[in-house]
């Protein structure tokens, strides 16, 4: 009988994760699957671990790993496909925003021969004007910027077999952007559309922030465009320097020069602007290089599952 590993990272869900995780056994046990459900426990301060402990005792499939910290929800999915050890493996968030309903329709897809089923989000029930418009130009200006092409309204919420998560294990960079990664690997991929619920209970963890941060490490990770736009307005700044020190020679020479403070002032202002803001892009650069020399480990664990290893035990073993 084949397994499917289920990964789910909660942080702060105690009024969700046992809704969820009967919706899920609901879904799976008409099924001819073995199957496990990884509760990823982000360092969450409400009562999510006792429940989960609770959980685990009460029911062989659940297994819960409690990171040391929080380590944010693309580091949390990644210790769940490290521990996933499922013939194919379900990446999912504990909200009830990703339906379990669809998870006999991510099967099928895989059975027809494809190692990703990668849902796609038209849209989701009572979500904000304001979030729904950052979400669309988002990713236009991330596929203008990108040579990856990553998919509009495309979620966390997919299918991988088995294979795709063995080599995805081998990316360990810290600024991580799964949506692209997982596109920019290949395999064979095939889309399912769906649209979104509302929670079932609580409010979103994901703070402006934090979708600023993850929308930066999406653009930085993918692209090196904004590297190019720099030296290409250092370019521009320096031809417009060039043609106002012409123009400051020609009006000394005709006899015309008189103080421009203004004219200087408005200069000094916008070529020292782009300068800054330049740096600043630079900076995202080797801050990112900064983080991945340093070698430290992608999350810690203070707690996993009995006779069962992680990517990062395996590799602390080694040691």
């Amino acid at each position: 009988m084949k397994k499917v590993s289920i990964v789910v990272p909660v942080y702060n869900e105690e009024d969700n994760i046992e809704h969820f995780a009967e919706s899920v056994r609901m879904a799976m046990e008409p099924l001819d699957y073995a199957y496990e459900i990884l509760f990823v426990d982000d360092g969450s301060r409400d009562g999510s671990r006792g429940i989960l402990l609770k959980l685990e005792l009460e029911d062989p499939h659940i297994h819960g790993i409690f990171l040391a910290r929080n380590s944010g929800h693309q580091l949390a999915l990644t210790c769940g496909l490290d521990y996933a050890d499922g013939d194919a493996v379900i990446t999912m968030d504990g909200d009830m925003q990703h339906p379990p309903e669809l998870i006999p329709l991510l099967l099928e897809k895989w059975e027809e021969g494809n190692d990703v089923v990668q849902t796609i989000r038209q849209t989701t029930e009572g979500v904000s004007i304001f979030k729904r418009l950052t979400s669309k130009y988002y990713y236009k200006v991330l596929n203008t910027l990108s040579d990856v092409p990553i998919q509009p309204g495309g979620s966390d919420f997919r299918l991988m077999d088995r294979r795709v998560v063995i080599a995805f294990r081998r990316y360990r960079e810290h600024a991580r952007f799964i949506r692209g990664m997982v596109g920019a690997m290949g395999f064979r991929q095939v889309q399912v559309e769906f649209v979104a619920p509302p929670r079932f209970a609580g409010v979103s963890k994901f703070s402006l922030r934090k979708m600023a941060r993850f929308a930066m490490d999406g653009i930085l990770s993918y692209s090196s465009v904004p590297l190019r736009w720099a030296f290409y307005a250092g370019l521009f700044s320096g031809l417009c320097s060039i043609l106002l020190l012409i123009h400051v020679f020609y009006a000394t020479w005709m006899g015309s020069a008189v103080a421009g403070w203004a004219t200087i002032t408005v200069c000094i202002l916008f070529f020292g602007g782009i300068q800054m803001v330049f740096l600043g892009i630079i900076g995202e650069y080797i801050g990112r290089i900064f983080e991945e020399v340093k070698g430290r480990p992608l999350y810690l664990v203070a707690k996993e599952p009995e006779n069962r290893k992680g990517m990062e035990s395996r590799m602390d073993s080694r040691a």
